[in-house]
């Protein structure tokens, strides 16, 4: 029989889907540590005797990774390797009274906005006063900054919603706190991160109010780049577009999901924009921000798409050759609007049509990358591997974006500085460069 040890506990909190979860899972970390609990965010090899796992419920195969990793640290509790497991996040939000049901090995199950009751079973409190404070688990020169909370778009492939609720904006004066807290700490980068970048500051101000975000950030001393992700076209407010001329920090960088292209598609996924509309746009960003860098992401498979409506989405991207693009097949999500419709793309066309896109962005992806060669970009170096140290420029953003190459031997840089770096060779997502001395 095991002797329970009386030892304090240690906490390893487990991130699972995007890096909102992520900025949740800093702030737990940094909440824990203030009520003089050890904790530490990992990649799950901790000796720690309580697990928090941070859920991502967004699409089939999300789902599918959260409820594996539940049963595998059910299994450990079950062991005696671990005393306790606390599952939190979105798939805990989403079907909560179910993994009660099916995995009653858990000590507890908690929604996205329930930090509070989850920090009550530590016998530790909610420290409002930590605004802007967390223990960040990137690289210490970069870091996510969560403008925002939720989303009032209606798409109706999307289950954001029912997880993350309606959107709230946290005050600029919180924002530049948190931004100033984390240049304190080494953050060289701030990635501004939301559902819906374009949306903020209805809610509290009345206003869309990212370009004064934007220009307020831009004051942080020590902070060098500022990236957006996630806005969306869907009356886009061209003041933001202002505001990345104007702001030395703000990356020309942006990140769109379109999502489609196809009239037909767009109608039944709920985007309030048409195919010409998209176009318009990205004629107008490119027209007043010369040289930005679009990233985009899009959406194959949604029920009822035709083999022409496919194709017209395939036109649109060669048509508007986007320096960045993700695809992603679509995932038949209950109470979502789509739910209603027949599912009716085999697995295998999705597939098909995923791998015929992104062939489609390799090609492009290349040529752009080919015309960098013999030019100089200002890199930030993020890590040393396999021989390189390995950076970006501020046309990428970390984990989804094109990387650069130096090799270490030629070479002597540092982790989380900007070097000045000469292209010499390029592939489909990579560029190859050494330093200008």
């Amino acid at each position: 029989m095991k002797t329970k040890s009386l030892r304090k506990d240690k906490v390893d909190v487990i991130t699972l889907g995007c890096s909102k979860n992520l900025v949740d899972s800093e702030v737990l970390v940094s909440q824990l540590h203030h009520n003089n609990i050890q904790a530490e965010h990992s990649e799950g090899n901790s000796d720690a005797n309580v697990v928090v796992i941070n859920t991502c419920g967004f699409i089939d195969r999300a789902k599918e990774e959260s409820v594996n990793t539940i049963l595998l640290y059910a299994d450990r509790k079950e062991q005696g390797l671990i005393d306790k497991l606390f599952v939190t996040g979105c798939l805990s939000q989403r079907y909560k009274d179910d993994l009660e049901t099916e995995i009653p090995a858990v000590d507890g199950y908690f929604g996205t906005l329930d930090m509070p009751a989850l920090l009550a079973r530590f016998n530790a409190d909610y420290k409002h006063e930590l605004i802007g404070e967390r223990t960040i688990s990137t690289p210490q020169h970069f870091a996510y900054l969560k403008i925002s909370e939720g989303c009032n778009r209606t798409c109706s492939f999307c289950a954001i919603p029912l997880m993350r609720g309606d959107h709230v904006s946290r005050t600029i004066e919180s924002l530049v706190e948190e931004a100033r807290h984390l240049a304190r700490a080494g953050v060289k980068e701030l990635i501004l991160i939301a559902q819906e970048l374009t949306y903020y500051g209805l809610d509290i101000y009345k206003r869309r109010a990212l370009p004064e975000l934007l220009r307020a950030l831009n004051t942080v001393d020590g902070i060098e780049w500022i990236r957006l992700h996630y806005a969306y076209p869907s009356k886009f407010p061209l003041e933001i577009l202002d505001a990345i001329n104007e702001c030395e920090k703000v990356c020309r960088y942006l990140d769109i999901p379109f999502q489609h292209a196809a009239d037909p598609v767009l109608l039944k996924m709920k985007r309030q924009v048409t195919r010409e509309d998209q176009r318009q746009l990205i004629l107008k960003i490119r027209e007043k921000v010369p040289g930005i860098a679009i990233r985009t992401t899009m959406l194959v498979g949604f029920p009822g798409e035709t083999e022409q409506d496919f194709r017209d989405l395939c036109d649109f991207v060669k048509e508007m050759q986007f320096e960045r693009l993700g695809v992603f097949t679509y995932s038949h999500e209950e109470n979502t609007s789509a739910y209603s419709l027949e599912d009716n793309i085999a697995p295998e066309v999705k597939q098909a049509r995923a791998q015929e896109l992104m062939a489609i962005q390799e090609e492009i992806s290349f040529a752009k990358n080919a015309e960098k060669i013999g030019k100089t970009f200002k890199v930030l170096i993020d890590r040393k591997e396999a021989g390189n140290f390995i950076g970006r420029t501020e046309f990428d953003s970390p984990e989804v974006d094109n990387e650069v190459l130096i090799p270490a031997k030629k070479n002597y840089l540092r982790i989380g500085d900007f070097a000045t770096i000469l292209i010499r060779d390029a592939t489909e997502f990579d560029l190859y460069g050494e330093l200008v001395k």
